[in-house]
């Protein structure tokens, strides 16, 4: 049996611009100017990972308190503007009608996890967050959490992932691995995956289990 494991932000929402612009919001207050090279640096981190890269830069409150200021700008961006990818609401939907398992593995916290999925409408049986296990993206920790409650060994979970990192917590996890490029011109950054693709599709997903 093959069973796949979804990355959620830039994956299955487009998540990530807005990710962008509450960190800009959040730190402009403390006199920090966030770029887009901090944002690259980041992308597909932790919270916490993200968190020590930003204070490295400027004087910020410590992560619980500085999640407060970032959630309320974060969600409030999400109430009016998250959408998800029309191609992954496909392949989850045709994934669901084959009975395929699937899971998301996250780097998001799990109360933005929760919102993100919720605001969406996508709902899944097994989800891990960021902060739920020990070692982020790009370490395997996550997928092989995942993998376990799904009860399917490593090597028979295809991975789902639109960064560098999490392509790389995939590959190291043994298991196939699907890397979308949804920002044209950043395919190298997704170069060990197995396979690269622009639009996520069911049959990419499933030929990847005849690897």
């Amino acid at each position: 049996m093959l069973g796949v494991i979804f990355d959620c932000d830039g994956t299955l929402v487009d998540s990530e611009p807005l990710s962008g612009e509450s960190w800009r919001r959040t730190l402009a207050p403390y006199g920090y100017t966030v770029t887009d090279a901090d944002l690259e640096a980041c992308l597909g981190t932790t919270y916490t990972r993200t968190h020590a890269y930003m204070s490295e830069r400027v004087d910020i409150p410590d992560p619980d308190a500085l999640w407060v200021e970032l959630r309320e700008r974060l969600f409030g961006l999400y109430a009016t503007d998250l959408r998800p990818f029309a191609d992954a609401l496909a392949a989850v939907a045709e994934l669901r009608e084959r009975g395929v398992p699937m899971a998301v593995a996250s780097s998001s916290v799990r109360e933005r996890l929760d919102h993100t999925l919720a605001s969406v409408g996508l709902e899944f049986g097994i989800t891990i967050a960021g902060d739920e296990v020990s070692h982020g993206k790009p370490a395997p920790d996550m997928f092989l959490e995942a993998a376990d409650r799904l009860g399917i060994a490593p090597s028979r979970c295809i991975v789902v992932e639109d960064s560098g990192p999490g392509v790389a917590a995939g590959r190291s996890a043994g298991m196939p691995t699907l890397g979308v490029c949804r920002v044209p011109g950043t395919e190298a950054s997704l170069a060990v995956a197995d396979r690269v693709v622009n639009i996520i599709s069911t049959a990419e997903i499933l030929a990847l289990g005849a690897l």
